[in-house]
């Protein structure tokens, strides 16, 4: 007797299928989280497998605080095109200047700033729900997210009143003005992501490949020289061969030194890895033990 097993790559990519098929039959308006990272390279691949042979229509939605890497913001303009989506792009910048927040300055930080956009995004469009492509292995408190996580009137995140999820079974049941963040990777690790990539031959922005860059070093991170990143007095600047792990705005992410410059090479860098690439690279997560659950308690990805 021949038997058929599914490879875990692929049993993956089947769980992560029906829950994006669960969104589109049960909510009426979602939209996919894109920030032109490998997670969101990834989701959006498995969104338009989701709905094949029709087009992808569910909406990309981007929250652009304004110091993003160049790099990416051209792949996502790319991909847009490439994927004939269509794309809601929400402005930190239009948030500081209708002031709905308070502008952190030349060299301060919008990260925590995207909440505030984010929510005004998901009620001016009426999205009810969001899918995004955080991974349980990233972050603690993304360990114990769901796989449709509920978010209140306000888009706060209630750990405490979240709803279980026994056999694969997502209660989608809201009343107006709630939504869910959706995560069809909750169950993949990055090394699932890349081989991912590797297999379906999916484009990733260059920044995730090693290449040259003017850096300087700070807690023990390398930061990029940029327009919003400029070394202090007496942090002496040099040109190393780096990487990103993870892709977030400039003021946040920091390089890995890498000489990987292939999907192979990369898989490779990982083996030998023993922290996240959220804790070797993003000081956003650093301000304290809780800093991910306190954003997320406030309406953060």
């Amino acid at each position: 007797m021949t038997t058929y097993q599914l490879s875990h790559l692929r049993l993956l990519e089947a769980e992560s299928l029906h829950i994006l098929r669960e969104v589109v039959s049960e909510l009426e308006r979602p939209a996919l989280l894109f920030s032109g990272g490998k997670d969101s390279a990834v989701l959006l691949r498995l969104a338009e497998k989701a709905v094949w042979p029709q087009k992808l229509y569910i909406p990309l939605l981007h929250v652009d605080t304004g110091q993003n890497f160049p790099e990416v913001i051209e792949y996502r303009d790319a991909t847009v095109v490439r994927a004939g989506v269509d794309i809601v792009v929400a402005s930190v910048q239009e948030s500081i200047n209708s002031g709905r927040v308070a502008d952190p300055g030349p060299t301060g930080s919008r990260n925590r700033l995207q909440s505030v956009t984010l929510l005004d995004a998901v009620a001016r469009h009426g999205f009810d729900a969001l899918i995004g492509g955080a991974r349980r292995d990233e972050e603690k408190a993304r360990a114990k997210e769901r796989v449709f996580s509920f978010r209140d009137e306000f888009g706060q995140w209630d750990p405490r009143s979240q709803r279980p999820e026994l056999w694969n079974l997502y209660n989608t049941r809201h009343r107006s003005g709630e939504h869910f963040r959706v995560f069809p990777l909750s169950n993949w690790t990055e090394r699932d992501v890349w081989e991912y990539i590797s297999e379906e031959d999916i484009p990733v922005p260059s920044i995730y490949f090693a290449h040259r860059r003017e850096v300087y070093r700070r807690s023990d991170l390398l930061w990029a020289v940029g327009p919003w990143t400029q070394p202090a007095e007496g942090e002496d600047v040099l040109e190393a061969t780096v990487r990103y792990r993870t892709v977030g705005d400039m003021t946040c992410t920091a390089a890995i030194e890498s000489s990987a410059t292939t999907v192979e090479e990369v898989l490779s860098d990982l083996t030998s890895s023993t922290v996240s690439e959220r804790g070797a690279s993003r000081a956003d997560d650093r301000f304290s033990e809780a800093a991910m659950e306190d954003r997320k308690r406030e309406g953060y990805f």
